[in-house]
């Protein structure tokens, strides 16, 4: 690993939380935890994420592999003109708002230093329909996919305390596999089978994920 002195810092801008809150979808009510507001104070990051933050449906969010959402402020500009508004921190539903950090430069099983804890990139974020839910436009969550704007998330491999300030870089994984590339095998290009291969290559990746895309390898292999 990198010592301190040496390694890469980025601004770590928020760190945000919240509790779930029904909102209404299509006409039909729905509980979501993405209702993210900035901490005023600095909070315990555990395995399952911080203290405080809460999460509806538990099959699609929170667990080990998705402690910690994050998503970068580069983003916010093109997202403001679309959404037509000013949009606070943690606008997307992310724990942590950074700076200096996109899909296209962070990698699969990068390990970062946060406040007194040690996190690892697991995957990157999906986007699904509370986005909408949140800010009224339908399309908002396929936009964000199809810009490759996704966001990651972090598991936890040492608990400690966080707050805003910086992200230490580590150790970068040497399969140097970023999350826009992750994003372009699983969204886009769904018979790459040899960057399925390659993806899966890669130990640090979320479970959830090696599952989906050995399934779709099988098909394509039994299909070829």
């Amino acid at each position: 690993m990198a010592t301190l002195e040496n390694a890469v810092k980025m601004p770590l801008l928020s760190v945000n939380t919240g509790v779930a809150e029904t909102g209404t979808y299509k006409g039909r009510e729905a509980r979501s935890g993405i209702f993210k507001r900035p901490s005023d104070r600095p909070l315990r990051l555990s395995r399952t994420g911080l203290d405080g933050d809460e999460q509806a449906d538990l099959v699609h969010h929170g667990g080990p592999d998705k402690a910690v959402c994050v998503y970068s402020y580069r983003h916010y500009p093109h997202l403001e003109q679309v959404l037509n508004r000013k949009l606070p921190m943690g606008a997307f539903g992310e724990n942590f708002t950074v700076d200096e950090l996109a899909e296209d430069e962070i990698h699969i099983g990068d390990i970062y230093a946060v406040g007194t804890a040690t996190v690892q990139v697991s995957q990157p974020r999906v986007p699904c329909w509370k986005l909408a839910m949140k800010w009224g436009l339908d399309e908002l969550p396929a936009l964000v996919t199809e810009t490759g704007a996704t966001g990651f998330y972090f598991r936890v491999l040492e608990e400690g305390e966080v707050a805003p300030g910086e992200l230490v870089l580590l150790e970068r994984h040497p399969a140097a596999l970023s999350v826009q590339e992750a994003n372009r095998i699983m969204h886009r290009d769904k018979k790459d089978a040899e960057g399925i291969r390659r993806l899966l290559a890669v130990d640090a990746l979320a479970d959830s994920w090696k599952e989906t895309l050995n399934r779709r390898l099988a098909k394509i292999e039994a299909e070829g």
